[in-house]
């Protein structure tokens, strides 16, 4: 899918050079070809007029004489549109972040009186969710709204049951904007949620923000503004410091766990880097708090809600657990190449951490089991160069998918552990059928352990294995989950679950309330442990009167007793119903799953629209809220002309409603697991006929399709060697032939 977006993005590139911007103008600026395909992969939010018919493209301000093309653009080449105006809005609460990108784009590259549809392509950042869009254009006005699946069903609500949007690359949104006509300016405020990340004691926010030269207006007197505001409310009531800015923020604001930043400028090219933004929270030792809310009136549940934090501190001294690791590895045929290549650096990095007094193990596994070692290995340097050895030698992409037996010989590995934690990693990219099975027998294990019991952290590589099935795993493990959409990304990712599920500080976790409340619901119920790399964050709704303060106990390295007080406060400025959705949502989901519960549909199914959040039980749409109001520029009487045959041949019963489709991931697909179908595969539409001629040009001769006009073609002939002719010369007697003998076809059918 990336690979056809990006090379969509090229062939628009091409055509782009075919309008002509004035004798005052400078060129466009292009790319060079030998950049990689990563390269038209979009790193802020762009616009794309998406043209099948290359005749289409020409100045609408200025036109010119166009050469015809022949053929088609199958899929449509997509143009980036000219940017004119750009800004951001991040507010941040606790380890949540959402963000509002504001923007302005122009048709500049389809003809006056001609339409197109457009397609916006959205980067998130961390673990990022559509929150809301809305889109102007020239008197239309389209917002985002949540509905049920159920409403799905209702074509004369829903409009049309085409999806109009998709995820690329897991983190990067794509929506289609239909029928926008030439020299029209799109206005798009897009919202999201993401995550921030915790690195080293101190927070990271990273906001998509890389413009490519290429959606620069033309012109020099064209004013470009760029701005940003940023404002950061940690809710621990402590002071906070910034760490590091990629873009020269101006503090507007400070208050005790407070920041306020702004930046506003005229640029003279838009911004060629993402926002980069750290903080940290100036403590040493374990601390945490606890914060009480009233739900809102139109809240479906109307009671009290309550957050649960708790933060490792900055002392790097502080003693970890020792650790007992075994890495479970999917090695079923879709995990065949980078999947399979990033899945052993990751494997071989991580050992690469493990401390002399730690022990290791490796199952690898598709419809067979294969050990490293028939018992735990400690991570010696022989051990861990022996590891790798066999890692490069037994890991090879075969076979079926098989997780439940290497599961529990993990559970057997670790059984005997007294002083260390156990920790289970489990890599996969396959959806199976006992998955439900493997829930409820992990569930019996932990609760009839009576020491720590094994932690099991969870990586999904893809779409096609079950995501919250491998959540649900984890947190019933106490561990952690993460996954990887595409496989360039799977080493990183990896690398980071291993050091934030093996940095463990504070174990068994438990909660003492001095007062008991009338109910108590927690997510997850599973308390995880508190690691170095990631804070802990807790959720949930009570009834009753909560207490002043909440003692929690666990236990540290050295296997002594930890006890704090964390106090409670009443916070009206930090909006925990939108902090604290997308974790929820994602836990009622998993049970959903495991219970098959209609009732649990539902409700997750109101806490997205309640929330804006999206789930596997709604879907969004964009919905007309005014009326298409556009009025005809000053034209001549024969563009207007060709306007008025345009509106008489248009559909006037048009849409007023686009459907985008779900924003869920899915529940995995096993008939892809069971074929060994590598994730993010797709096959390739074979083109025919013109369309293919347009594809092989734009492969082959390069800018042979720019050039297509009769005596522009004709001068590139003119530089071919003889053979070439011949075969061209050939090629086209051969069309000419199956053109005839489809004619004399149509006119044997009349007669």
């Amino acid at each position: 899918m990336a690979e056809e977006f990006s090379s969509c993005v090229k062939s628009g590139l091409n055509l782009s050079k075919r309008i002509y911007n004035g004798s005052d103008a400078s060129p466009a600026p292009v790319p060079e070809m030998t950049r990689s395909s990563e390269s038209y992969i979009p790193a802020a939010v762009t616009v794309y007029a998406m043209v099948p018919d290359p005749g289409l493209v020409d100045n609408p301000d200025v036109p010119s004489y166009q050469p015809y093309v022949h053929g088609k653009c199958e899929p449509a080449a997509l143009i980036p549109l000219h940017m004119y105006g750009v800004g951001v809005e991040v507010e941040c609460w606790l380890d949540f972040a959402s963000v509002t990108v504001s923007g302005r784009w122009r048709v500049h590259c389809v003809m006056a009186g001609r339409r197109c549809d457009c397609l916006v392509a959205i980067p998130m950042g961390e673990q990022g969710s559509i929150i809301g869009i809305e889109v102007d254009i020239d008197g239309r006005s389209y917002r985002s709204q949540l509905i049920t699946t159920e409403e799905t069903e209702d074509k004369e609500k829903v409009g049309q049951s085409e999806e109009n949007g998709r995820l690329l690359k897991g983190q990067i949104y794509t929506l289609k904007i239909p029928k926008v006509y030439g020299g029209s300016t799109l206005s798009i405020k897009a919202t999201w949620s993401q995550t921030l990340s915790y690195q080293e004691g101190h927070f990271c926010l990273n906001v998509p923000f890389t413009f490519p030269a290429y959606v620069n207006p033309i012109g020099k007197m064209i004013s470009k503004r760029e701005k940003i505001v940023l404002n950061v409310n940690s809710v621990i009531g402590k002071e906070i410091l910034c760490r590091s800015t990629s873009h020269p923020l101006k503090e507007t604001r400070r208050e005790v766990g407070k920041l306020g930043f702004l930046y506003e400028a005229e640029v003279g090219a838009w911004s060629n880097s993402d926002i980069n933004f750290s903080y940290t929270v100036s403590y040493c030792d374990i601390f945490g708090g606890v914060l009480l809310q009233s739900p809102p009136l139109n809240d479906f549940d109307q009671r009290q809600r309550f957050c649960f934090y708790l933060f490792p501190g900055n002392n790097q001294s502080t003693k970890v657990f020792r650790k007992d690791v075994v890495f479970i590895v999917d090695i079923s045929g879709s995990m065949r190449g980078g999947p399979l290549e990033n899945t052993k650096n990751a494997l071989l990095a991580s050992l690469s951490k493990l401390n002399p007094q730690d022990s290791f193990n490796i199952i690898a596994f598709n419809g067979e089991t294969y050990l490293f070692s028939s018992s735990m290995e400690p991570a010696t340097e022989g051990a861990i160069l022996n590891a790798s050895q066999w890692l490069c030698h037994n890991l090879v992409a075969e076979g079926g998918t098989n997780i439940f037996a290497p599961l529990k010989h993990a559970m057997k590995l670790l059984s005997d552990t007294s002083d260390s934690i156990p920790l289970i990693f489990l890599i996969t990219d396959g959806a199976v059928e006992d998955e439900r099975e493997i829930c409820k027998f992990v569930k019996g294990h932990v609760t009839s352990k009576a020491s720590i019991s094994p932690r099991i952290s969870t990586f999904g590589i893809g779409l096609y294995c079950n995501h919250y099935f491998l959540q649900l795993l984890a947190q019933i493990g106490r561990g952690h989950f993460d996954s990887a959409y595409d496989a360039d990304s799977v080493d990183f990712r990896m690398q980071r679950l291993f050091t934030v599920a093996s940095s463990v500080l504070l174990a068994n976790i438990t909660f003492n309330f001095l007062k008991p409340l009338d109910s108590l619901e927690l997510f997850p119920s599973h308390i995880p442990d508190l690691s170095f790399g990631s804070p802990l964050i807790l959720s949930g709704r009570y009834n009753g009167n909560f207490p002043d303060s909440v003692g929690v106990s666990g236990i540290l390295a050295d296997m002594s007793n930890f006890d704090i007080d964390l106090k409670v406060r009443h916070v009206k400025d930090v909006p925990l119903d939108r902090v604290l959705a997308r974790r929820q949502i994602y836990i009622f989901t998993a049970q959903a799953w495991l219970l098959e519960s209609k009732e649990l549909e539902d409700k997750v199914a109101k806490m997205s629209i309640q929330t804006r959040t999206p789930s596997e039980y709604t879907c969004m749409i964009l919905h007309q809220i005014d009326g298409e109001k556009k009025a005809f520029k000053s034209v001549s009487m024969k563009e207007l002309f060709n306007k008025i045959n345009l509106l008489k041949n248009d559909d006037l019963s048009e849409k007023k409603t686009i459907f985008l489709g779900s924003l869920g991931i899915g529940f995995g697909n096993m008939k892809a697991t069971a074929d060994g179908i590598p994730p993010g595969y797709e096959e390739a539409k074979s083109p025919e006929g013109a369309e293919l001629l347009m594809k092989a040009a734009s492969n082959c001769c390069g800018r042979l399709v720019d050039r297509c006009c009769c005596m522009c073609f004709i001068q590139a002939c003119s530089h071919m060697n003889d053979k070439c002719s011949i075969a061209l010369s050939q090629l086209c007697a051969a069309l000419a032939c199956f053109g005839c003998i489809s004619c004399c076809f149509e006119l044997c059918e009349c007669i």
